[in-house]
């Protein structure tokens, strides 16, 4: 007795009918995408102490030691802040609420209008000109960062709204443009900022 198929007939018998895929199996794996959950992806959750008005201070970057005004959360969950820049020379820029301090003072920030500007306000313009293996290798200046004249527009326009607030407050003016330090005997874990 055998066991399975044998024999002409009974391989006929076996094949595939007409309309069905025969039984081939491909030698190399077809690579089936990995399962992401990339469209799943929560809003950045952004401390409670970090609404828009608060004044933080900056702990790492170009402005370290500064204390700026919060001026609302972006998409990304980079907060959006200001010096202002008359008063401390930090522009409107973003920053990762990890390297910020959030202080217990606050300022009114809602004559202030930022609904226009997002993440894609800070996106970086592509150079149309590619430097070439001379320019590249010369050991020239480096080149000036260009400040578009809407950049300039936005800061003043911001600006003019918070300063009024922080003119009408005795001494923020003050407080806003000093710088923050530690000294040799300051405890960071026990100040009350």
């Amino acid at each position: 007795r055998v066991l399975g198929i044998s024999g002409p007939k009974k391989a006929v018998k076996a094949s595939p009918a007409k309309g069905k895929s025969a039984r081939y199996y491909p030698a190399d794996d077809i690579p089936r995408p990995k399962h992401s959950r990339a469209k799943k992806h929560n809003p950045p959750r952004v401390r409670s102490s970090l609404t828009p008005g608060t004044v933080c201070i900056l702990l790492s970057g170009r402005f370290r030691g500064k204390r700026v005004v919060c001026l609302k959360s972006l998409e990304s969950g980079l907060l959006l802040v200001t010096g202002p820049y008359k008063i401390n020379g930090v522009p409107l820029r973003r920053v990762n609420q990890a390297y910020v301090i959030a202080t217990s003072t606050k300022i009114d920030v809602s004559q202030v209008d930022v609904s226009k500007i997002n993440d894609a306000y800070f996106a970086r313009v592509k150079s149309n000109q590619s430097e070439g293996e001379e320019e590249f290798f010369a050991n020239d200046a480096p080149k000036p960062a260009i400040v578009s004249d809407q950049r300039k527009a936005d800061q003043k326009t911001v600006d003019a709204a918070i300063l009024k607030v922080v003119e009408s407050t005795p001494l923020m003016k003050n407080y806003l443009g000093s710088n923050f330090s530690l000294k040799k005997h300051d405890r960071p874990h026990k100040m009350v900022f």
